[in-house]
């Protein structure tokens, strides 16, 4: 599956942060310039520049992790040509419960790590793509209520797919969740809510 798709991801350096702005996912041989897809994901975990390169100003080439492969599945059953991921926040984390600590650290050191801060107007302006299908699947700790709250209000658009927590407001689940049956049927419902839209 891999092989059908071209991955890069725009890496920097923030506050000697390892980050991520976005992550371009194309289907090889595709004429698109502007994504179809958007995915707002919680942050950018495993995946990591081929190159090396944690601080660079281009676009490069990236090693896409498991959650990737999902959005794949998505792009591949509804035929969409082009993704692009954002996230609540720019830092690359592996660990979830590592990264729910960091979030209050960022806050009182006031770090914009996150590309719907309003500070980074400018990089939501260019990287955010208005009037395609959206999902939304960042994950469901309380940690993230704010952070997601001010994503939803900053994304303008009523295209939106994801899987919510029952009897929450800002909670759509991760699209890897910890066993395969969920994964796969994760796959499945947002697929059938992209096609009966």
């Amino acid at each position: 599956m891999k092989n059908d798709f071209f991955i890069t991801g725009l890496f920097y350096e923030l506050n000697e942060l390892k980050c991520r702005k976005y992550m371009n996912i194309r289907k090889k041989g595709t004429e698109l310039e502007i994504p179809d897809l958007l995915v707002v994901m919680m942050n950018p975990g495993k995946s990591k520049p081929i190159d090396g390169i944690d601080n660079n100003n281009r676009e490069t080439e990236a090693i896409p992790d498991q959650t990737q492969n999902q959005i794949m599945r998505i792009m591949i059953n509804c035929e969409f040509e082009y993704a692009r991921i954002l996230n609540l926040s720019d830092a690359r984390e592996t660990s979830s419960e590592e990264f729910y600590q960091m979030i209050p650290q960022f806050e009182s050191e006031k770090i914009a790590h996150s590309i719907f801060d309003n500070r980074r107007k400018d990089d939501l302006e260019i990287f955010l793509v208005k009037d395609v299908a959206t999902i939304f699947a960042w994950g469901v700790d309380n940690a993230l209520t704010e952070l997601a709250k001010t994503a939803i209000e900053k994304i303008e658009t009523k295209n939106i797919y994801g899987i919510k927590k029952e009897k929450t407001e800002f909670a759509y689940y991760h699209p890897l969740p910890p066993n395969s049956h969920k994964q796969k049927e994760w796959v499945e419902k947002i697929t059938e809510q992209i096609k009966t839209a």
